[in-house]
């Protein structure tokens, strides 16, 4: 869902499909999650590579990675009395056509991490290939310091969550 935001914004600040850029968001969702700037390619073309020749440039990604962290709302405010559902749906097929089709896709999930990227019994966003077998196998991306820092601050917020919906349940 908010990778496949991201990819939106950015091909309309690109004016390029969609369907030419790869690129993924890790983390919580909501305004901790971490667009992989590093990971994201048009058509195999590194995005810093297309912020270097003058296509776009590092203040308007800028902005597009905080959209993408506030899209949630921005899609409530604009349906005032609903929410957001076509998108998440669109994802879930997604996700289960690779998961009955054996498709072998890398898809960014939620999924349960037990010492990837460092952390044990929590589920967060991270990039998985799905197949047959559900998640299938958990992809470990090399991260900047950066990237660690603010994934880590995500993780943080979705234990944070986690603390305050165990509160409701008692």
């Amino acid at each position: 869902l908010d990778s496949a935001r991201f990819r939106y914004f950015l091909s309309q600040e690109l004016n390029i499909s969609v369907e030419n850029i790869q690129t993924m968001v890790l983390g919580g969702h909501g305004d901790t999650m971490v667009p992989l700037l590093d990971f994201t390619s048009i058509s195999g073309i590194p995005l810093q590579d297309l912020i270097k020749k003058g296509y776009t440039s590092k203040s308007s990604i800028d902005e597009i990675v905080k959209r993408t962290r506030n899209g949630g709302g921005e899609i409530v405010s604009l349906m005032k009395n609903s929410s957001a559902f076509f998108s998440p749906a669109c994802s879930a097929i997604e996700m289960l056509e690779a998961y009955l089709y054996n498709q072998k896709k890398v898809l960014p999930c939620s999924a349960y991490l037990n010492g990837e990227y460092g952390y044990k019994d929590i589920f967060v966003g991270v990039p998985v290939i799905i197949g047959r077998n559900g998640v299938e196998k958990i992809i470990e991306l090399e991260l900047s310091n950066e990237t660690k820092s603010q994934f880590s601050k995500s993780v943080v917020a979705v234990e944070e969550l986690l603390e305050k919906c165990k509160k409701l349940l008692v």
